[in-house]
């Protein structure tokens, strides 16, 4: 199970299916997204395409030598774009290519549109997410809530989304939900009706044992996307922020021209593959040692060219050296402001309160890290808001809690009122009233006795002892011990093996510190393979804006969105 390579899978065999030839992308702008993320640019070219353009673009030039390869989703405006298109035809042929279900109705409107009969194919190929790794995928949807509910368009496109996942994986599964989240119940629902109704689509061989999806609801772990993170992945969408791969970096003091926008991808990049799911202090060892194999490589100023054979060695090793230095430069900058985000805004401190609180519950001692935190002034708005947050979520309830007094220090901070206004906010988004699971206090002896001997032989990493509750669900999952009471199946019929292949749907949006769980569960469990996917995937940013619009209180997002005001 590898979304990247479903995805791969597909692109390729769009452009092989058209032939030799030169040949044109058109894309939409999500599926735009969803090509760069897979496939670099210079991958493509080497396949004869040499143009992309967006199908709504209205000043293409007629390009009669070009095949065009048309990869879309099945919207009505793309509809639409292709039908004025194919009525004005700009290229000699066209092999349409739609990302998800299309309707016979729409079909029939682009057969009468085809009166050149310029169209060689029309097909379906269910790449209609984003591949961030091999077992992690997102849709790119922030406010996917009103509430306790759906947004309607977000319900059908979330729908759309896990149906392209299911069929690009050729799963047709048995489907768990959280009962506490009616979204997941709805979700859950609306996904079997599809199945049902698209039956033919779905009928793969079947396995042995069923695959299974299993559908979760972030408010019922608000701690997770709160938390700083550690790892090198995690932490620059926390920091910088991510964006299907892109990061912006146009703010950092002194940037070179060429460094203003980098890409981060595992597929194309050896140092990132590596490095990952490793923590921060490993990064800087292993950055310290590329540079150092980078030196030894480097071609010395005062090399002397004397022969034929020593300059056709320099042009030879040159791309490979030029690679290697851009390699360098882009990990070096990265890391860099990353030392930098960390040292000013104090975050190893922050962190360790961070860990604190969520990990462990002597009250006393909480109270007394969150009061000395926000004492310091070097602390951001940001940081000095999430410690209250995760204050706020783990003694919510506590007779003797300080909440009401760390507001007031908030208030005295100069803390903006949208951003006191948040932690209300995320207690009704995530509070224990909403919470089908034991997020805080473990509630079976099994769970009492590995939290007592966790704190008796203390931890490895005093910033990495969070675990995600979706691995303790996965974990509960995989043993046959996931109760059917809070995540009954859909349906009739019930898995009574251990599950193999196992997919994952966070409503709300996942986070790379689950992903890197699911990666951990994988590696560890033989013979279970779990695919991890979210709505979106949050850094504690766009997780606030998330719960600031489930809310209705959508004002002023520029003040909190993924990509603004990341430094501060």
């Amino acid at each position: 199970m590898n979304v990247t390579l479903a995805v791969k899978q597909y692109i390729s065999k769009m452009i092989e299916s058209s032939g030799a030839g030169m040949k044109v992308l058109l894309m939409d702008k999500e599926t735009t997204s969803i090509v760069s993320v897979v496939y670099t640019q210079s991958e493509i070219l080497q396949k004869e395409v040499y143009l992309f353009e967006r199908i709504d673009s209205q000043n293409r030039d007629s390009m009669k030598h070009l095949k065009a390869i048309c990869y879309l989703r099945p919207t009505k405006e793309n509809v639409e774009h292709l039908i004025q298109e194919l009525r004005r035809p700009k290229y000699s042929v066209y092999f349409i290519y739609f990302s998800n279900v299309i309707s016979k109705s729409e079909i029939k409107a682009l057969a009468e549109a085809d009166e050149q009969e310029v169209v060689a194919e029309v097909q379906e190929f269910y790449g209609d997410f984003i591949a961030v790794n091999p077992h992690l995928f997102s849709l790119n949807l922030q406010g996917v809530a009103r509430g306790r509910s759906w947004e309607p368009s977000m319900l059908q496109r979330c729908v759309q989304g896990l149906t392209s996942v299911l069929l690009a994986l050729k799963k047709c599964p048995m489907i768990r939900y959280q009962l506490s989240s009616d979204m997941s119940k709805r979700l859950a629902e609306s996904l079997k009706g599809l199945i049902t109704k698209e039956y033919e689509l779905f009928d793969f061989r079947k396995t042995e044992v069923p695959p299974l999806l299993l559908i979760l609801d972030r408010s019922d772990d608000a701690i997770t996307p709160l938390l700083n993170q550690w790892t090198y992945q995690a932490m620059v969408h926390e920091l910088l922020g991510l964006n299907n791969n892109r990061i912006d970096l146009s703010r950092v003091p002194g940037i070179s021209k060429e460094l203003k926008e980098v890409v981060l991808s595992a597929e194309h990049d050896e140092f990132y593959a590596n490095n990952l799911y490793l923590n921060f202090g490993e990064i800087g060892t292993n950055i310290k040692n590329l540079m150092e194999d980078f030196q030894k490589k480097k071609p010395k100023d005062q090399q002397r060219l004397e022969s034929i054979s020593d300059m056709k060695a320099f042009v030879d090793n040159y791309p490979q050296f030029k690679k290697m230095s851009g390699t360098v430069s882009k990990h070096v900058t990265v890391v860099g402001e990353l030392s930098r985000l960390v040292a000013e805004r104090q975050l190893m401190e922050v962190s360790e309160t961070e860990q604190e609180l969520s990990c462990q519950s002597d009250h006393s001692n909480a109270q007394q890290s969150v009061r000395r935190q926000l004492l310091n002034p070097r602390l951001s708005e940001l940081d000095c808001v999430r410690l209250v947050m995760l204050y706020a979520l783990r003694y919510e309830r506590h007779s003797n809690s300080i909440l009401p007094g760390l507001m007031e220090e908030l208030s005295r901070r100069g803390v903006s009122e949208r951003h006191r206004r948040m932690v209300k906010a995320v207690v009704e988004y995530g509070g224990k009233r909403v919470r089908g699971s034991d997020l805080i206090a473990p509630s079976d002896a099994v769970a009492i006795t590995k939290q007592f001997f966790k704190g008796l032989k203390g931890v490895e990493n005093v910033y990495t002892q969070h675990q995600p509750l979706v691995h303790d669900t996965l974990d509960q999952l995989i043993k046959g011990r996931l109760k059917d009471s809070q995540f009954p199946y859909l349906g009739a019929s019930t898995l009574r093996d251990r599950p193999q292949d196992i997919i994952v749907f966070m409503i709300g949006g996942a986070t790379y510190e689950e992903a890197l769980s699911v990666y951990n569960l994988n590696r560890s469990m033989p013979g279970v393979r779990i695919v991890l996917g979210g709505s979106c995937i949050h850094n504690t940013k766009s997780f606030l804006e998330e719960v600031m619009s489930s809310a209705g209180q959508t004002g002023e997002r520029a003040q909190t969105s993924g990509r603004q005001g990341n430094r501060r």
